[in-house]
């Protein structure tokens, strides 16, 4: 066993044995925010505010920063980019960032179907891009919005069952957005070669310590510390072991390295039915809003459906990985926005939300 290898192991065995007990002694306080955050709420009427915006931050966000911010004038909510919970390394120039906007927008739209509230959405690039989202008129329910509350990025092992064609063609069908395309693959030859894609990248990225920096202060090892928090990313979200949080900091050094995470990537996405990739046809931040919409409507109905996903983002995140991967896919122009892994597996706890007047634009 090499050295690395050896500290490797000795660290995972700490974080297993800590992480046991505190499994045992926190868990209970973090269900209970947890069910407190994925609960539903009743709209006082249909254009609560508090209402929209529950729904609206139940979704998928890069690193769980939530870099949203809601305001509201008479018949209109506006979604703004909060840059102060920007990742700018893992995310320069903000792409994800206003992809989640997207996710968010698209909800707060089903949640105002809900209670027959219509909703037209406009974005608008004044002032580096906001999305205005007028609410007029009368909504029939949208089914996708009775998924909400169970969505989530499973991020496991799956099972290695195969989708089906007719479910493959819904999910198709409800994540269309003008502008945004979906490139599905599940062929064996097709994954590994993506694959290969994806390891690379990760390897950049981990071997790059301002990412690692970066990652690890958003990361939470304890329930304490998530519950505090209520941003960031939970250990047990992710299956891994819990431990107090100045011990995941130096475990972290430990067992964060490109051959092990390497070795994870590679085992999950073999277990996958398939991978998706959401591309737009501009390298905009409109675009990146679309992907986001459309992303987060495959989710929705996806969930519907019994099938789980999750991001595997890195090739289009690394810069010089992304051109490859854009030639890979035949795309002619646009950009690659997101790639996640699909198929089948239980549920993995979920990550908590900061309370929604933090959310809300005080004037």
């Amino acid at each position: 066993m090499t050295r690395r290898k050896a500290l490797a192991t000795g660290a995972g065995a700490i974080a297993a044995g800590v992480g046991g007990h505190w499994i045992m002694n926190a868990g209970t306080s973090y269900d209970d925010a947890m069910r407190s955050t994925w609960t539903p709420h009743t709209a006082k009427a249909d254009t609560d505010l508090d209402y929209l915006i529950h729904y609206a931050t139940l979704v998928a966000n890069n690193h769980n920063a939530q870099p949203w911010l809601f305001d509201r004038t008479a018949g209109r909510v506006t979604i703004r980019a909060d840059l102060s919970r920007s990742t700018p390394i893992v995310d320069p120039d903000n792409h994800h960032l206003f992809a989640s906007l997207g996710c968010a927008a698209e909800n707060l739209m089903l949640a105002a179907s809900a209670v027959g509230k219509g909703a037209a959405l406009a974005f608008i690039a004044d002032s580096g891009g906001r999305i205005d989202i007028d609410l007029a008129g009368n909504a029939a329910r949208d089914p996708l919005f009775d998924a909400i509350l169970d969505r989530q990025c499973t991020r496991s092992d799956y099972d290695g069952q195969s989708a089906d064609n007719d479910d493959l063609a819904a999910l198709a069908k409800a994540a269309k957005i003008d502008g945004c395309e979906l490139i599905v693959f599940s062929e064996r030859n097709r994954v590994e070669q993506a694959l290969e894609m994806i390891v690379a990248a990760n390897t950049k990225q981990v071997e790059d310590r301002a990412f690692a920096t970066e990652l690890r202060s958003w990361l939470c090892f304890s329930a304490a510390h998530a519950i505090t928090r209520r941003d960031g990313l939970y250990a047990a979200c992710s299956g891994n072991p819990t431990m107090p949080q100045w011990l995941g900091n130096i475990v972290f050094d430990f067992v964060f390295k490109a051959g092990s995470e390497n070795d994870r990537h590679a085992k999950q996405i073999r277990s996958s039915a398939g991978l998706v990739v959401f591309a737009t046809g501009r390298d905009d931040r409109e675009h990146w809003v679309r992907a986001g919409r459309s992303y987060q409507r495959f989710t929705l109905k996806a969930t519907s459906l019994g099938i789980r996903h999750a991001f595997v983002n890195q090739p289009v995140e690394v810069v010089s990985a992304r051109s490859e991967f854009s030639k890979w896919l035949g795309m002619n122009g646009g950009r690659p926005d997101l790639v996640i892994r699909f198929g089948y597996a239980p549920a993995m706890p979920k990550s908590l939300r900061r309370p929604i007047e933090d959310a809300i634009v005080q004037v």
